[in-house]
């Protein structure tokens, strides 16, 4: 019984050291990643809006409970629109806007990407934050899906198996159609709210 005592002693100890040790680590690289993850969401905003000067946050509700529901309904559940920000050029007029959005339809959990889409409707780029995807699969998103979407001009999306022939069409990843899904349903997210609020001041 003390042998045991003793042992659950330690562990205990053990316990709470380790615990106290993560805690110190995430104390001091907290703001480090955080000035990472800032930096990494402007470069994306400027890589799918090139000719932004600079990006000013919709100052309005993102998302309202109603919208949100007018989301869920237009099949868009899965969606989380994190933010909006307005491309703006040098000389102080208004480009378009920029979305960062997470699905959680991905094959390996969430993903999140940058759309950047101008006044005429255009897609100016994607750029993807985070994505877990499978090797060799998903992952492909990057070089088979980004692509697809820059410069085209569309009130929604939609992806085929057997060769994109029109302009709001893309071509799936091969073997991996949820991932395929996942990517288009959250930019088409991104295309309504732009048509729905593109007059937010």
């Amino acid at each position: 019984m003390k042998e045991m005592i003793k042992n659950a002693g330690i562990l205990l100890a053990i316990t709470v050291i380790a615990g106290l040790i993560l805690g110190l680590v995430y104390e001091t690289t907290k703001d480090t990643i955080a000035a990472r993850e800032e930096a990494d969401k402007k470069a994306a905003y400027k890589e799918v809006f090139a000719d932004a000067a600079d990006f000013k946050p919709v100052e309005d509700e993102i998302m309202s409970a109603a919208y949100r529901a007018e989301l869920d309904e237009a099949g868009f559940s899965a969606v989380t629109i994190d933010e909006v920000v307005r491309a703006v050029g040098a000389e102080g007029s208004e480009l378009g806007y920029v979305y960062k959005v997470t699905t959680s339809e991905g094959y390996g959990g969430d993903i999140t990407i940058v759309v950047g889409i101008n006044n005429a409707k255009v897609i100016g780029g994607i750029s993807i934050l985070t994505i877990n995807e499978t090797a060799g699969l998903g992952i492909n998103a990057e070089k088979v899906l980004k692509p697809q979407f820059a410069g085209k001009q569309a009130d929604s999306f939609i992806y085929t198996k057997t060769g994109a022939s029109s302009d709001n069409e893309i071509d799936a990843i091969s073997g991996a159609t949820i991932t395929t899904n996942a990517f288009t349903n959250a930019v088409n997210c991104c295309l309504k709210y732009f048509e729905d609020h593109r007059q937010i001041k």
